[in-house]
């Protein structure tokens, strides 16, 4: 079982690696990959009472893949961004690397995410707000960018109360 000290942290050099495209030969790991993924999630969201999505990386699985738990499960294969809004707002961004430090950041208002599914189905998803921010941090780990490095200056960085 996989849990919150599975999750790499800030620093571990693997979080900055490019991943690897999921290919269809792979996609009797998926499920394996995935039952880690939501482990994992589910034992942050018990010790520090947040968590929407986790990327595969930060458990060490360098491939294009992401886990999201919204109002039902989705598992994102090779997603790929399209369509991002010339309209950007800022946040508080947190991450399950660092449970502890919010990073303020601008994210683009909607985008549309194109993507396969656990069954090699190709989706595609176009989203707003909240769930647009989230696909774009999740994406940002499979290209070894965390959101400390889209900080939008040097203020922008406080810790969790």
């Amino acid at each position: 079982m996989k849990t919150i000290h599975d999750i790499l942290k800030l620093g571990d050099p693997r979080l900055y690696e490019v991943c690897e495209p999921v290919l269809e030969s792979e996609l009797q790991q998926v499920p394996i990959w995935t039952q880690q993924l939501h482990e994992a999630m589910e034992d942050i969201r018990r010790v520090y009472g947040f968590g929407r999505g986790v990327a595969a990386p930060q458990l060490g699985i360098m491939k294009r893949m992401f886990y999201l738990n919204l109002d039902r499960p989705y598992i994102i294969l090779n997603p790929e961004l399209k369509n991002l809004s010339e309209d950007q707002f800022e946040l508080w961004d947190d991450c399950m690397s660092f449970p502890n430090l919010l990073v303020r950041v601008k994210r683009h208002q909607s985008l549309t995410l194109e993507y396969w599914d656990e069954n090699w189905e190709p989706q595609s998803w176009k989203v707003y707000g909240a769930i647009s921010e989230l696909i774009q941090h999740e994406y940002d780990h499979l290209d070894g960018v965390l959101c400390t490095m889209r900080a939008i200056d040097d203020k922008s960085f406080r810790w969790k109360e």
